[in-house]
């Protein structure tokens, strides 16, 4: 079932990003796809880290200045170093997409996180889930990647995801440093059409998060 994931579907296939997410969340299905699904969101975050790890070895090879590259809080590597970063969930060596795969994989684990606190250890998972939306946010804010509708699509499940992980563990650890300077704040940024580029609406990434995880 993983490597049908991986090689049925992503950004090369001619298929609208939101219709492949529906295609692979069906795939998902029972016991053994929600265990894809954690999987899929694990190797997502692992290689993110791997990649943003050797963009920062390559920088001080380069350029003599070192990088701290924290999994826990990407921002401050983002802040310092954000221009000459590429977002690593656009070529990730696994092949997975953000916008479908990862997208269906994130809502897959939320809608059957009951279920899967049983099966796994949650908290890793959850760590994941904050990792790729800590990179999302970071992408929009410092790497010049632009927020369009599947990329605010692919946030909204992300945040929904880790407020249901939360309601089904029960010990929920803190919020971690990302999410909770997210939340401090309470602006508003664009979301594009991807296909015309046109302003279609915006992500009040604060805003939506506040209400769904202080509880």
């Amino acid at each position: 079932m993983l490597q049908d994931v991986r090689h049925r579907f992503g950004g090369a296939v001619q298929v609208r990003f939101a219709d492949q997410v529906d295609a692979v969340t069906r795939l998902l299905e029972g016991d053994d796809g929600v265990v894809v699904a954690a999987r899929i969101v694990a190797e997502v975050a692992d290689q993110a880290h791997g990649e943003l790890l050797a963009q920062a070895g390559d920088l001080y090879r380069r350029t003599g200045h070192r990088l701290e590259v924290d999994r826990r809080n990407y921002r401050p590597l983002w802040r310092v170093a954000g221009p000459q970063l590429r977002s690593p969930l656009f070529a990730l060596p696994g092949g997975f997409h953000p916008y479908v795969q990862v997208a269906a994989a994130v809502a897959v684990v939320g809608e059957r996180a009951p279920r899967l606190v049983r099966m796994a250890d949650p908290y890793p998972l959850l760590a994941h889930v904050f990792e790729v939306l800590d990179l999302t946010a970071a992408g929009w804010e410092y790497g010049r990647v632009r927020a369009d509708v599947d990329g605010a699509s692919l946030a909204h499940r992300l945040i929904s995801t880790a407020q249901q992980l939360r309601a089904a563990m029960e010990e929920p650890p803190p919020l971690p440093p990302p999410a909770r300077e997210l939340m401090r704040r309470n602006n508003t940024i664009d979301v594009h059409d991807p296909a015309s580029g046109q302003v279609v609406g915006g992500i009040n990434l604060g805003a939506e998060m506040r209400p769904a995880l202080l509880v």
